[in-house]
């Protein structure tokens, strides 16, 4: 997965540098005024918004959370490794800004309705943060929003029916307080530089 991910990055970076240099195309992929250490992707045509379900049975959109920095990570329950390791460096970071994590939401989108169910998903959230939330919706429309949010997932076959994992895109999308995409930051940078990029976005850049 971690070559998959790495290769996914690079196009998605490729095809932006592309898309920059572009007349027709320019808004894309624009540059932003502040500097960040995470993915500038302000100005981005996709990840626009989205309707799905929490782990308490509401339905949300992106608009529920304006006025905070929205971070958007696609997961699962089961996940061995990079989805406890990116909650548990999001809950150290929004207690790292003090205050202003009351102003950071994250959100966890699962990419194994099957299994996660709205009570495994909320006591998987209440593990770190009882202000995360977890978000997801049918099999059939996880498709289309994985499109739209140029994620990848796949389900690996493990040795019974119920045992399988899920491969899945390991980075997380940034909102800024006015709703609109930001940032893209990739999984295993640096905890202080996403800090400082949040502290960014939340002071109105």
């Amino acid at each position: 997965m971690t070559a998959l991910y790495k290769r996914q990055t690079l196009q998605r970076l490729a095809a932006c540098a592309l898309l920059a240099g572009s007349a027709v195309l320019l808004g894309a992929c624009s540059e932003s005024k502040a500097s960040f250490s995470s993915v500038d992707i302000t100005g981005a045509d996709y990840a626009k918004g989205f309707e799905l379900t929490d782990h308490n049975g509401k339905v949300r959109h992106l608009t529920d959370f304006n006025g905070k920095v929205v971070l958007m990570f696609f997961g699962y329950t089961q996940c061995p490794d990079v989805c406890p390791t990116t909650m548990t460096e999001m809950l150290e970071i929004k207690k790292a800004l003090g205050a202003d994590g009351e102003r950071l939401q994250v959100l966890f989108v699962t990419v194994d309705p099957e299994r996660d169910t709205p009570a495994l998903l909320k006591a998987y959230m209440e593990n770190f943060d009882p202000s995360f939330l977890a978000l997801r919706t049918t099999a059939e429309k996880l498709v289309e929003l994985a499109k739209d949010y140029k994620i990848y997932y796949k389900k690996a076959e493990g040795k019974t029916p119920t045992s399988y994992s899920m491969d899945h895109s390991a980075g997380s999308y940034l909102y800024d307080p006015k709703g609109q995409l930001r940032l893209f930051t990739r999984y295993g940078s640096p905890k202080e530089a996403l800090t400082k990029d949040i502290q960014t976005l939340l002071q109105g850049a």
